[in-house]
């Protein structure tokens, strides 16, 4: 096991005991650390908060893609063991979320509890995974920008919130285009639906009610196949629904890790 040693921030109030739990949030295809925002000011009032870029994305090494999901939970292994963090709550949205699966199944020594939003154990088809790695890595991954923040918000909150939506493009733009088409080989190579029964982290499965890239069946399915899993569908959100409605996940997140 030898992850990438990924770029990472650390948040947290200075008078948090140093047994203080520690939650580890991980981002979807084509963002960055930044995408949390909405929830760090919350969340470091009771814990420490570390969130990374995903391989080949924002400040992380770009390396040769194809990555596989086990890549990518290599990754959190690695920079678990660098901060000498042994258990973790676990927090991922998209293909965070899938990375944290995987994790939970893989390594359930490492994460107490699990919250997974806008994923999927099995994202298909396969052959539209390949074919946008093939379009991003030919003319890079403005080309599909657009497309991919018009799956990130519902379209009220697009026409109310014009700014957003252009600096979500601008990142997904600025998205290495080896790192944005190796992670979408690693979805298009994952299946972790025989993962799920084994996974014992409790689980909160969030779904965004108006989510076209994983509506809320694929959140039920995971929550109804863990050993302990709760599925929550939030209304007025789509794909990145913890930016969309942070005043209802923010505090969804906060009861099930129990802080």
């Amino acid at each position: 096991m030898a992850g990438v040693h990924v770029a990472h921030r650390i948040d947290g109030d200075p008078s948090l005991p140093d047994d203080a739990p520690t939650v580890v949030l991980s981002n979807s295809l084509g963002s960055t650390m930044a995408m949390w925002e909405a929830q760090v000011a919350e969340l470091s009032r009771v814990a420490r908060v570390v969130r990374y870029d995903t391989r080949g994305h924002g400040a992380s090494p770009v390396v040769p893609g194809p990555y596989s999901i086990d890549d990518l939970a290599d990754d959190v292994i690695a920079l678990l063991d660098r901060l000498r963090l042994a258990r973790v709550h676990l927090v991922g949205l998209s293909l965070g979320g899938m990375t944290g699966m995987r994790l939970a199944a893989r390594n359930p020594e490492r994460v107490d509890r699990l919250v997974v939003l806008c994923t999927s154990a099995r994202l298909e088809p396969t052959q539209g995974w390949l074919d946008r790695a093939a379009t991003v890595r030919s003319q890079g991954a403005a080309v599909v920008a657009d497309a991919v923040v018009e799956r990130w918000y519902t379209e009220p909150f697009r026409t109310a919130h014009p700014e957003r939506v252009a600096a979500a493009v601008a990142t997904v733009s600025a998205t290495p285009a080896e790192g944005y088409a190796g992670c979408c080989e690693a979805i298009a190579g994952m299946d972790l639906r025989p993962d799920l029964p084994s996974i014992t982290a409790p689980t909160l499965a969030i779904a965004g009610a108006d989510d076209p890239a994983t509506p809320p069946p694929h959140l039920q399915l995971i929550a109804d196949s863990v050993q302990h899993g709760r599925c929550l569908v939030v209304p007025q959100s789509a794909h990145l629904a913890n930016d969309e409605q942070p005043a209802t996940i923010t505090p969804a997140i906060l009861e099930h890790l129990g802080l």
